[in-house]
């Protein structure tokens, strides 16, 4: 089951950009990382709650599709939308949106691991949020 996406805005810094005023491609997953910060925090477990209690969710996959360019000053909404996969595997797609474009699309998936760095399941705070 999936959440409602969530959205947070950025504008777009000088230092996110190059010489052509162009964002620089990391800056996306940059972005992304955002996004997922903010939907955990606004379903009720921010990261620092999560490592807390013993869980860390690193990254085991990402993946980016670029369509158009944001550029510097640019107003960015950040969709971000969480799937659980399996009890261990959750998965955030995101969209990078400035207006009605989508400038660029992706996914990360990751796995939540104790604190000896093995997988575990998701607490059942967490797990309620996919019901």
């Amino acid at each position: 089951m999936t959440q409602p996406p969530r959205t947070t805005r950025v504008r777009v810094r000088y230092a996110e950009t190059d010489r052509m005023g162009v964002v620089y491609h990391s800056n996306y997953l940059v972005w992304f990382e955002i996004g997922r910060t903010d939907w955990l925090r606004d379903t009720g477990w921010s990261y620092r709650e999560m490592e807390a209690e013993g869980v860390m969710l690193p990254v085991l996959e990402a993946h980016c599709e670029y369509r158009q360019p944001a550029r510097y000053d640019d107003d960015l909404e950040i969709r971000t939308q969480a799937t659980r996969l399996t009890p261990v595997r959750l998965r955030f797609d995101y969209e990078i949106v400035r207006g009605d474009q989508i400038l660029a699309a992706g996914y990360t998936v990751h796995c939540p691991l104790d604190t000896n760095g093995r997988p575990c399941r998701l607490p059942a705070r967490v797990s309620e949020m996919f019901a």
